[in-house]
C-alpha cells in the first residue's frame, strides 16, 4: 500500500525525523489559512506540493496547462490562487501515464532555504535476507539514473535485523555523504529515525529524497526530510490499523479496489487477454508466454494458492468489468489448490455472466482430473489446453480470429 507524502512525513516524525512544518489542505481556503499560520510563525516562504501517488509532480503538468505540481509561494494570496488552479484538476508526470492523477489534497509547508540535497532509502535486500540503508550524495535525481550513470555514488550499509541500524552505521553513512562536525551526529540521529519507521511500521520501502541540509531558524545548519516516499507491506497492515486508514482510493484503480476485497491480487495492464491464474512466479510466466506467441495480456490477476469458488466467480466478474479483454486465459497448476475448485468456480461464472469471449483453461496437478471431467460435463464452450503453452498458442488464435 502506497501513502502520501505529507502521511509519510507524519509517521516518520513519529520517530523522530524531522520534516518541515506544514499541513495538509483539500480547498484553497484551508491552503491560504495554514499557509498564514506558517508565516506567523517566521517562515518566509511556503511550498505548495500536490499529493498524488507518483513521482515527478515538480515536472508534471495539468491537462488545464498549469505546469508543475509543486510551487514556491511569497504570499497568502499567491498560496490560494495556487491551491485553487491545482485542487479538482488532473496531473499528468512521466509515472502517472498520459491519463494522469486528480489532484484532492495539497500539502502546504515551509519552504526550506536548501543548502544541499542527498538520497537515503531503507528497504530489503533480497539477495542477502537484510535490511540494506541506501544512499546518495545526488539527492533530487531519480536513483536509477544515479544507478545507470554513476553507480560507485551509491553507498549501501547492510542492517542485522536482530539489532537494527547501530548509531555508528548511521555516523558511518553520515560521513561518507561528506557531513562534516555536528552534521554527522544530526545526520545520524536521522537515520536511525528513518529505520525505525521502515522497521516499525513494516514498510517495504522508506525513500527520502531529498534528505537536505538546510539554514534553520537560528542561522545554523541542519538535516531534514524535505520530500519522502513510503510504501507498506499489505500483508503486514492487520498489525496497523491506524496506518491502514491512511489508504486512498481514489489513487487506486476501481478494479484493483474490487479485488481487494476479494483478497485477489489484480493490477490492470494494455492488453486484451486476461488471464487468471494461482501464484504470482506462475502468473508472470504467463504473461510473458502470452507476448511471446503475439499476445498482449490484459491484466495480473492472482487468486493465491487456495481459492475458493466464490473468488474464481468474483475474478471472472472483475476480468469481464474491463472492456479491453477480449480472450481469457486460465492457467491453474494445482499445488494446495484444487482444481475441481477452480472448475467449479469457473462454470458457475461462465453461466452467471454469460460469456461469449473465447475461454482457455489449462489445469494440472491436484485433483485435475476430476477438474476436467467438470469443465467436459459442462456443456460450455470451454477450450482446453495441454500444456502452458498449448493454451497460450489458443488464446492468442482465438482472440485473433
Amino acid at each position: 500500500m502506497n501513502i502520501h507524502e505529507y502521511q509519510a512525513k507524519q509517521l516518520l516524525a513519529r520517530f523522530g525525523v524531522p520534516v518541515p512544518p506544514g499541513n495538509v489542505a483539500t480547498t484553497p481556503e484551508e491552503a491560504k489559512a495554514i499557509a498564514e499560520k506558517l508565516w506567523s510563525g517566521g517562515h518566509k516562504r511556503v511550498v505548495v506540493k500536490s499529493q498524488i501517488h507518483a513521482g515527478g509532480r515538480g515536472k508534471g503538468t495539468f491537462k488545464n496547462g498549469l505546469q508543475g505540481g509543486v510551487k514556491v509561494c511569497s504570499s497568502a494570496g499567491e498560496v490560494f490562487e495556487r491551491a485553487k488552479a491545482m485542487l479538482g484538476q488532473t496531473l499528468v508526470t512521466k509515472q502517472t501515464g498520459p491519463d494522469g492523477r486528480v489532484v484532492t489534497r495539497l500539502l502546504i509547508e515551509a519552504a526550506s532555504n536548501i543548502k544541499k540535497e542527498f538520497y537515503i532509502a531503507v528497504l530489503l535486500d533480497r539477495a542477502v535476507s537484510r535490511p540494506i540503508v541506501m544512499a546518495s550524495t545526488e539527492g533530487g535525481m531519480d536513483i536509477e539514473e544515479v544507478a545507470a550513470k554513476a553507480p560507485e555514488k551509491i553507498i549501501r550499509e547492510t542492517i542485522d535485523p536482530a539489532v537494527g541500524l547501530m548509531p555508528y552505521q548511521g555516523r558511518k553513512l553520515a560521513a561518507a555523504l561528506a557531513l562534516k562536525g555536528d552534521l554527522i551526529n544530526a545526520a545520524g540521529k536521522l537515520l536511525l529515525g528513518v529505520y525505525k519507521t521502515w522497521w516499525e511500521c513494516d514498510a517495504s520501502l522508506v525513500e527520502i529524497n531529498p534528505l537536505c541540509v538546510v539554514e534553520a531558524a537560528q542561522g545554523n545548519e541542519a538535516v531534514m526530510a524535505v520530500d519522502a516516499k513510503i510504501g507498506l507491506d499489505d500483508n503486514a497492515l492487520y498489525r496497523h490499523p491506524d496506518i491502514q486508514a491512511m489508504r486512498d482510493l481514489g489513487e487506486e484503480a476501481p478494479l484493483e479496489i474490487e479485488a481487494s476485497k476479494h483478497s485477489l491480487n489484480y493490477i490492470k495492464l494494455d492488453g486484451n487477454i486476461a488471464c487468471l491464474v494461482n501464484g504470482a512466479g506462475l502468473a508472470m510466466a504467463t504473461m510473458d508466454i502470452i507476448q511471446h506467441y503475439g499476445g498482449s495480456p490484459a491484466n495480473f490477476l492472482d487468486v493465491g494458492g487456495g481459492a475458493s469458488q466464490e473468488q474464481v466467480a468474483a475474478a471472472f466478474k472483475i476480468i469481464l468489468s474491463d472492456p479491453h479483454v477480449n480472450g481469457i486465459l486460465v492457467n491453474i497448476f494445482g499445488g494446495i489448490m484444487d482444481c475441481n475448485v477452480i472448475a467449479t468456480g469457473i462454470v458457475a461464472a461462465v453461466r452467471e455472466t454469460g460469456l461469449k469471449l473465447p475461454l482457455v483453461v489449462r489445469l494440472e496437478g491436484n485433483n485435475v482430473q476430476a477438474g476436467r471431467k467438470t469443465l467436459a460435463a459442462s456443456g460450455l464452450t470451454i477450450i482446453s489446453g495441454d500444456s502452458m503453452a498449448d493454451a497460450a498458442q489458443k488464446v492468442v488464435k482465438a482472440v485473433g480470429e
